[in-house]
């Protein structure tokens, strides 16, 4: 086991993620006892604050963002007690000297949690370094975007290696630190019943939907320049996929759940411009309604007309023994009906039925894991109804629903930062993700968008609080399948 950090600094500190996440799951690590007694964070940025006023609005950003009831102005006292502020502005060198003295001795183990702009990294990287805050005992954490395609990912990539090797390098995607995707691998992994089933021979398809009901909500500079294969589909989409395709691995430890991950995604078959018309999806929305209020179109929230999708759906491939035949549907979009991240896996139905003779029908059996905004995992089954049936038999599908939150009752539902953050404290890497697995992930996501520009695919518009264009249904229901909703 890695040895923990004694000073934590967070990069962006007066910003949205810290204020609706980071911080919020720190107090939460630390009203359960897993800080470390003496460590320290330290929040950096270019806002001229003393350690007074940082306090002071972090203590706002708790009793606004923690669940309700969860705030207490003990453990709160102790918490902001951890709290110190140092600004930086990243184009000026003094002011990572003045965080490098901060910090004290950073061979008493530094983790850094930087969250910037792609053309960020570098200065901000090299800056880090020339004020020796680059030593064998400082950990990075990399918030995304990690760039805007293969070859700036690499760019990156190759200036974080320069000063800090891949072992005390965590990118971070936080879907990872969701308790249903973990519950995923052990659901896996710890049940027999299962990896049996796990293949083409059992498998029909797997769909994964990433639906959202909100807008741009004021990320529209960001938005505009990455779109939904971006911003979903790149990164949180397929390591969904990775997890759900992916081999046993031999231990549930870094390298070798990175290891069954990477040889997922660099399976994945290449979508190029001889089927990118009828494999993938993209849209637009225009206005509409959400939960009964009408909402502005993208273009009108951008203030100009616009190429860029809010939505993608597309029908993906592993071409490996275990998936051959198996088609997997992801699709994401804003502005949905409703707010669902699942993934669905619908397993083939029974070979032959004994009771056709009776006049029953069966269905196949389906797994579905939702991610949010409720975690469960839900299993249909074909099962007999009640009663005294001279006419037949009756068959109906019955739902065995596990709602996480019941079955887990007496623990407290944590933000998925509260698992990165420790980890990141205690040094396992197990749930970040590696290089090689974020350049296959661009390297996939780069032929699509080239196989759009070259067949000059524009987002096709579809209603704010509807499931996309209509495409996205005929992209199914070719294969005779519906979406889940």
């Amino acid at each position: 086991m890695a040895e923990r950090i004694s000073t934590l600094v967070m990069f962006g500190a007066t910003g949205d993620l810290a204020r609706r996440m980071l911080l919020p799951s720190l107090y939460g690590l630390d009203s359960d006892g897993l800080l470390p007694p003496e460590l320290r964070i330290i929040g950096t940025a270019r806002t001229d604050l003393d350690d007074a006023a940082f306090r002071e609005r972090a203590d706002e950003a708790l009793k606004e963002h923690l669940s309700e009831g969860f705030y207490s102005a003990g453990i709160a006292e102790r918490f902001l007690s951890r709290l110190y502020y140092v600004p930086v502005d990243i184009t000026h060198p003094e002011g990572f000297a003045k965080l490098a003295q901060s910090i004290g001795d950073p061979c008493h183990g530094v983790g850094i949690f930087l969250s910037t702009a792609p053309s960020l990294f570098k200065p901000t990287i090299d800056g880090l370094a020339n004020a020796g805050l680059a030593c064998p005992t400082v950990r990075m954490a990399l918030e995304k975007p990690l760039g805007t395609d293969l070859e700036s990912s690499r760019e990156i990539n190759d200036s974080v290696a320069a000063h800090f090797p891949e072992e005390r390098t965590f990118r971070i995607d936080h879907y990872l630190g969701k308790e249903t995707v973990q519950n995923l691998i052990a659901l896996r992994f710890a049940n027999l019943m299962f990896e049996p089933l796990w293949n083409s021979a059992h498998i029909d398809h797997v769909q994964i939907t990433v639906a959202e009901t909100v807008g741009l909500e004021g990320r529209g500079d960001y938005y505009e320049g990455a779109g939904a294969l971006r911003d979903m589909v790149q990164n949180h989409m397929l390591q969904l996929l990775a997890l759900v395709a992916m081999e046993p691995p031999s231990d549930f430890n870094a390298s070798a759940v990175r290891d069954e991950k990477v040889k997922v995604l660099r399976a994945l078959r290449p979508i190029t411009a001889a089927d990118v018309e009828q494999t993938t999806v993209t849209g637009q929305y225009t206005r509409g309604a959400i939960d009964g209020e009408p909402v502005p179109g993208y273009p009108e929230e951008i203030g100009h007309e616009s190429n860029t999708e809010t939505f993608v759906a597309l029908k993906a491939h592993v071409d490996n023994w275990r998936w051959k035949g198996v088609p997997f549907y992801l699709r994401t979009g804003k502005r949905m009906p409703e707010r669902d991240t699942e993934i669905f896996i619908q397993f083939k139905d029974v070979p032959y039925s004994i009771f056709a003779s009776r006049g029953a029908t069966t269905r196949p059996n389906k797994l579905i894991i939702g991610l949010q905004p409720e975690e469960s995992i839900e299993l249909r089954l074909m099962a007999k109804t009640p009663g005294l049936d001279r006419q037949g038999v009756r068959l109906r599908e019955i739902p065995l629903d596990i709602g996480l939150a019941n079955a887990f009752s007496e623990y407290r539902r944590r933000v998925a930062y509260e698992r990165l953050l420790l980890d990141l404290i205690e040094g396992d890497p197990t749930l970040f993700v590696r290089r090689d697995e974020v350049e296959a992930q661009w390297a996939w996501i780069d032929r699509i968008r080239s196989a759009w520009a070259e067949k000059a695919i524009s987002p096709r518009p579809y209603a704010a609080g509807t499931w996309g264009p209509s495409a996205a249904i005929a992209l199914t229901e070719r294969d005779g399948i519906s979406w889940h909703e």
